[in-house]
């Protein structure tokens, strides 16, 4: 048998954490040794014995093989917190094609010094409205999860959660009562959540039940909080972690609940490498440390009610709102055709406007929903008809303020200039409505109105997003106006009308998911109404009133909108209905990228092309970005275990090919 090596890292903690050292494996210790074992090896000059973790086991030596020192014993009874991760870590990196070190990176906290340690994040988002909380009766729908959870939690064999339950039918208070229970037996739990700044609201109910027990990630952490929260969990000084993604590593000694609430959000799709989902992560994380998986949600990804529908989740319903007598806000469809032929050219449809006046009488509130996914509002020449564009990136410039035009991809930021750039024409004009020219619009249609707006430019600083939010809870505003912000997961009992403009825009986006992503931001807007004592009601403004998407959404029927996506996905074999592998190649040099892509298609159609569909290359939706190109090519097969040997296939001709040290290679599986 041939020798084998094995990579250790001496210190998991440490910034640099692809610092590994090669040991020899002793024959004595092959047959037991795996990856994220604890082991004890000679280090330094010395050959003082240290600790450290195995994070890969390899026949290769990358050093004179004379001077590879041999590992000394395994720790015994060591698997930490740390050995989880660190086998989770190579877990990742097999399935999402990154390296061991990108992997590990993405999993470890990494220490650094801390400037101010931040005890409890969470005591900067609570207001007065959050210190008396009252417990919460159940209804038999609620109680029959609960039960069933405490039931089958001592079993050794389980299956994930899945709760479907319709906006404001109390899907947070079933986790509460079942991290409850997780608690009682000595175990922590992990509440993931799409965003902090986003789901203040649910972050306080459940720090009103659970106080001090409370740590919380989120993104505006600096690495030393972050490293800091994740210490407070590895010792045990808190037993429930809420947060967003990168939550799901936190060391926690006695994990035994995972919870993903609103399991259907982009956010919870990494986009860096290695390009994993949140949830096949904490699914395997959860079978690992024999914990329970519980996903939540009105709108669910079609991806996790695919598995529920072939019972690999066990899928719960929850189809009526919490609290007696309320009920869905009903839905009405406007025709923005029909209103443009009547001689209607405002934003508004006059049956918005007369709802608008009406709510405004009374003294309820609105909220306005701008689905902006899919355009911007750019600046064009009238006389050219050139968009203004950055001239690093394939994509035009977005009006801010109206003066000063921004990219959103590499930020290069000029003042709006008084010439078209291309002919000199001084007609130059912005096309696309954003949310501050919606403010105006509303202003001035309705002077007596309280206006609120939440967007990119009103949340940039620290808490802008709770201050905003807590406002309009408060009762100080009558109208917010926002983008898809606005939507996730809010809960105003005073709401008792949703305005959706442009529904149909994220339609058009380049996507086979669109449609999926549509209906649920309809669905997760029009939710937001009638959530209190009053009736509401949800209009929603489209172009395209016939298709499935906006339909279903309308009569908030999530199984006739999934029977419809899943028949278009089977036709044209999208995911879930097959795998999908996206390889995205990079690089200054368009020639010599365009070059290695064409020969990495060839290389893929001639070795794996009989089983597998391959299509492309192709630009990618923006071709460039920061003066870098980039091109496509998409591999689909049902069989996921052949797309992971196509990605090792690639990655080990790209090794060994100097020219491709001049570009990036990305992989992406669906």
């Amino acid at each position: 048998m041939a020798e084998q090596y094995a990579s250790i890292i001496i210190d998991i903690s440490h910034e640099n954490v692809d610092r590994v050292f090669q040991y020899r494996i002793s024959p004595a210790l092959l047959p037991e040794l795996q990856i994220g074992m604890q082991v004890c090896v000679p280090f330094g000059s010395g050959n003082r014995s240290r600790k450290g973790y195995v994070v890969d086991i390899t026949e290769k030596a990358d050093y004179d093989v004379e001077k590879i020192k041999e590992i000394t014993s395994l720790v015994s009874g060591s698997v930490t917190a740390d050995s989880r991760l660190i086998e989770l870590a190579w877990w990742m990196k097999e399935r999402y094609g990154s390296t061991m070190n990108q992997a590990l990176k993405t999993v470890l906290p990494v220490k650094r010094k801390v400037k101010a340690r931040n005890k409890q994040v969470v005591e900067s988002m609570i207001d007065e409205r959050t210190k008396a909380g009252q417990a919460v009766r159940l209804s038999p729908q609620q109680r029959q999860i609960t039960d069933c959870f405490r039931e089958e939690y001592d079993k050794g064999e389980r299956m994930p959660y899945l709760i479907h339950g319709i906006t404001g039918s109390g899907k947070t208070e079933v986790y509460m009562e079942i991290i409850d229970y997780v608690l009682s037996k000595g175990k922590q739990a992990i509440v993931l959540i799409p965003e902090i700044a986003l789901t203040y609201q649910t972050v306080m109910r459940f720090y009103r039940r659970f106080g001090e027990k409370i740590c919380v990630m989120h993104s505006r952490l600096s690495a030393g909080e972050r490293y800091d929260q994740f210490e407070r969990a590895r010792r045990g000084d808190t037993s429930i972690m809420i947060g967003a993604r990168s939550a799901l590593f936190t060391p926690f000694p006695e994990l035994g609940l995972i919870i993903m609430d609103e399991e259907h959000e982009g956010a919870y799709k990494s986009e860096v490498t290695p390009r994993y989902h949140a949830r096949e992560v904490a699914e395997h994380l959860a079978e690992q440390c024999g914990a329970a998986f519980v996903m939540g949600s009105a709108t669910p990804s079609v991806d996790a009610y695919g598995k529920a529908q072939a019972g690999i989740y066990r899928l719960f319903t929850l189809k009526q709102r919490a609290g007696e007598g309320r009920a869905l806000a009903s839905t009405e469809v406007i025709d923005m055709r029909r209103e443009l032929d009547e001689g209607n050219k405002s934003v508004f449809s006059r049956r918005m406007q007369e709802l608008i006046s009406n709510r405004l009488s009374k003294k309820e509130q609105v909220m306005m929903f701008i689905n902006r996914r899919g355009y911007s509002n750019f600046v064009s020449c009238r006389s050219c008809g050139e968009a203004i564009k950055c001239p690093h990136c394939d994509v035009s410039l977005t009006l801010h303020h109206k003066s000063r035009l921004v990219c959103h991809y590499c930020g290069y930021t000029v003042p709006l200039p008084k010439d078209c750039p291309e002919c000199g024409s001084p007609y130059l004009a912005g096309f696309g409505i954003g949310t501050q020219k919606i403010e105006e619009m509303t202003a001035q249609m309705f002077p007596q109105a309280r206006i609120l707006r939440m967007d990119l430019d009103t949340t940039l600083k620290k808490g802008g997003h709770e201050q905003i939010l807590s406002s309009f809870a408060r009762g100080e505003a009558d109208i917010l106006i926002g983008t898809q912000m606005i939507v996730k997961g809010h809960d105003f009992p005073g709401v008792t009308l949703v305005g959706i403009l442009a529904a149909d825009t994220s339609l058009h986006a380049p996507d086979y998911c669109c449609a999926e992503r549509t209906f649920q931001l309809l669905t997760q807007a029009a939710g937001r109404a009638g959530r209190g004592e009053k009736p509401g009601i949800a209009v929603i403004q489209t172009y395209m009133p016939e298709h499935y998407s906006i339909c279903a959404a309308s009569n908030q029927d999530y199984e006739a909108f999934y029977e419809k996506e899943m028949a278009y996905r089977r036709l044209m074999a999208y995911p879930p209905s097959c795998h999908m592998l996206s390889l995205q190649v990079a690089g200054k040099d368009e020639e010599l990228m365009s070059h290695i892509m064409d020969a990495v298609q060839s290389s893929v159609e001639k070795n794996f092309g009989a089983q597998t569909a391959v299509i492309g290359p192709v630009p990618a939706p923006v071709y460039k970005v920061n003066d870098t190109y980039r091109k496509i090519l998409y591999m689909k097969q049902e069989n996921y275990d052949i797309l992971i040997k196509i990605q090792k296939y690639v990655q080990e001709r790209w090794d060994e090919t100097e020219s491709c040290k001049k570009l990036t290679i990305q992989y992406d599986f669906s």
